[in-house]
C-alpha cells in the first residue's frame, strides 16, 4: 500500500489537489485501522481455537500445527496413520462370512457392525489401508485324508469358495475396497482413500497336492501362501499346535522345495507361518525372494510353537546369509501371552523383541482378526490399531520405523518377490509340472478307464 501524501505535497498542491490529498488521507488512516482491527480479531480467534483445542485434548503444544508429531502419544499416532495407514497381512473375514451365513455374501452389510472383529466403518476407524483376505479352510481329518494326503478333502472347492466370497464382498463395496493384485494396485488404493483388498491362502493342504492348482489361485488373485496349516502336507511339516509334534518330511519336502521355486517365478509370497522351525529354516534358505509370516509372533516372548524362535529370526536381515522378509505379529492372545495378561503392551513386547532380532525393517503386522475367538485387551477389533502405534511411540519408535511397521516393510518385501518373479520369468524358467509320487491317479492307468 502507498504511504499517505507528504506535508510538503499538501502544501504545494492547488487547492483541489489540496482537498484531494486530504480526502486520501483520510481514506488511507481509516484503511489502516479497519485492517488493524480485522487482524487483532484474526489472531484473537486463532488463539482461542487453539485455546478450545488444546482444552479438548486435540493437541499439546504447537507441534500439532507445524507438521512435527505431537508428545501426546495418541495424537501421534493418529497423525502417523493418515499418511501411513495399516496393512494387516492377515484377517480371516471370508471365514467369518463362511461360518456365519453359509458364504451367502447377500446376507452380509459390512457398512453395520458385525459380530467379529471387521466390519467398514471399524476399519476406517482403525486406519486400515490395506489387508490380505486370508481365503482359509481347514485341515482335513486325519483319517478322512489318509496318511499320505491323498483322498479327496474337499479342500480345493472349499478354498475356491472362500475366493468366490472375498471377491464377492469386494466387489459389493466398490467405494470401500479394491481388488490388489500388486505393490502397485496397493499404493494406487490407498492415493485413492480406498482399502486395498489382497487375497492369501493359509496352507498347503488347500492345493490338494497339486502346484497347477497354486497356479490356478495365483490366476484368482492370491499373491501369498502359507506352506502349512496346523497339519503336515505333501510340501511341508507344519509346526502344530501344541510342543512335540513330530514332523513328516523333516522340514520341506523334496516336492515342497519345488513348490516354493514355482512360488518364486510367479510372484507368490512364501508364508511360514504356522511351519515348523525347520520348515522355516530351509524355506529361507531356498527361496530366492524375500518371504512373510503373515502371522507370527516372538517364541522368546511367548514360548508357543506358533511364534518364531529367536534363531529363525537371526537368518532375516540384509547381512551375509541373510534373507529379507518381514515377520507380522499375530494379535493372537494365546499366541501373545500367558491367560488374561494379553493386552497392548504385550503385542508391543513382541513387535520390539522381533525389531532387536531381525531389526525394525523386518516387523509388521498380521492380527488374524475374524480368525480368532477376541483380540487382547486395547487391542479387539481393527478400530484399535493406533492403540498399539501409540504405545511403539511412546517407547520411542519414531514416524518412519512405525511408518515401516504399519505397511511399508510388507509394501518393500512385496516388491522383492515381484522383482524376482520378473527376473526368472526373463531368464525363461519352465512351469513345474512336477508331480506328487504318491498320487495314485497320476500316470493314468488306460486299464482303468
Amino acid at each position: 500500500m502507498s504511504p499517505p501524501p507528504s506535508e510538503r505535497d499538501r502544501l504545494i498542491a492547488p487547492n483541489g489537489a489540496h482537498d484531494e490529498a486530504e480526502e486520501a488521507q483520510e481514506n488511507y488512516q481509516r484503511t489502516v485501522i479497519r485492517r488493524s482491527s480485522w487482524g487483532g480479531l484474526t489472531v484473537v480467534f486463532i488463539l482461542g481455537l487453539a485455546f478450545v483445542f488444546i482444552l479438548q485434548g486435540r493437541v499439546d503444544d504447537w507441534s500439532y500445527w507445524s507438521g512435527v508429531l505431537p508428545k501426546n502419544p495418541a495424537l501421534a499416532a493418529r497423525m502417523i496413520l493418515e499418511n501411513s495407514p495399516v496393512i494387516d497381512g492377515h484377517i480371516d473375514l471370508p471365514f467369518a462370512v463362511r461360518a456365519r451365513y453359509a458364504n451367502n455374501v447377500s446376507a452380509v452389510d459390512l457398512n453395520a457392525r458385525q459380530p467379529g472383529h471387521v466390519d467398514i466403518p471399524r476399519l476406517r476407524q482403525g486406519k486400515v489401508g490395506g489387508f490380505f483376505w486370508s481365503v482359509y479352510v481347514g485341515c482335513a481329518k486325519p483319517d478322512d485324508e489318509g496318511p499320505d494326503f491323498v483322498n479327496a478333502s474337499w479342500r480345493v472347492r472349499d478354498t475356491l469358495e472362500q475366493i468366490d466370497v472375498a471377491r464377492q464382498l469386494i466387489d459389493k463395496y466398490p467405494e470401500t475396497f479394491r481388488f490388489a493384485l500388486t505393490s502397485t494396485d496397493i499404493k494406487s488404493a490407498i492415493s485413492e482413500g480406498r482399502i486395498a483388498s489382497i487375497l492369501g491362502v493359509e496352507g498347503g493342504h488347500q492345493l490338494g497336492n497339486s502346484i497347477g492348482v497354486l497356479r490356478q489361485y495365483y490366476n484368482l488373485g492370491a499373491r501369498y501362501m502359507t506352506l502349512t496349516h496346523t497339519c503336515h502336507n505333501a510340501f511341508a511339516d507344519s509346526c502344530g499346535m501344541a510342543p512335540g509334534f513330530p514332523p513328516r518330511h523333516g522340514g520341506l519336502s523334496d516336492l515342497g522345495r519345488t513348490l516354493v521355486t514355482e512360488m518364486n517365478r510367479l510372484g507368490v509370497l512364501v508364508d511360514l507361518s504356522h511351519t515348523s522351525d525347520a520348515t522355516a529354516a530351509q524355506a529361507l534358505n531356498h527361496s530366492r525372494a524375500p518371504v512373510i509370516w503373515s502371522h507370527s509372533s516372538a517364541r522368546a516372548v511367548h514360548d508357543v510353537p506358533r511364534n518364531v524362535p529367536d534363531w529363525v529370526l537371526r537368518l532375516v536381515g540384509e547381512g551375509e546369509g541373510q534373507k529379507d522378509a518381514v515377520v507380522m505379529v499375530n494379535f493372537a492372545p494365546g499366541f501373545v501371552a500367558p491367560d488374561g495378561l494379553a493386552d497392548v503392551s504385550a503385542v508391543a513386547d513382541h513387535v520390539e523383541h522381533i525389531a532387536r532380532i531381525a531389526g525394525k525393517k523386518h516387523v509388521g503386522l498380521g492380527s488374524d482378526f475374524d480368525g480368532i475367538p477376541a483380540g487382547p485387551v486395547g487391542l479387539e477389533d481393527v478400530s484399535k490399531y493406533p492403540a498399539l502405534i501409540a504405545a511403539l511411540y511412546a517407547r520411542g519408535w519414531n514416524k518412519y520405523e512405525l511408518a515401516g511397521l504399519t505397511g511399508a516393510n510388507l509394501l518393500r518385501v512385496f516388491e522383492g518377490a515381484e522383482r524376482v518373479a520378473a527376473e526368472l520369468q526373463a531368464s525363461g524358467l519352465a512351469p513345474a509340472y512336477d508331480v506328487y509320487e504318491k498320487r495314485p491317479d497320476l500316470p493314468v492307468n488306460w486299464d482303468d478307464l
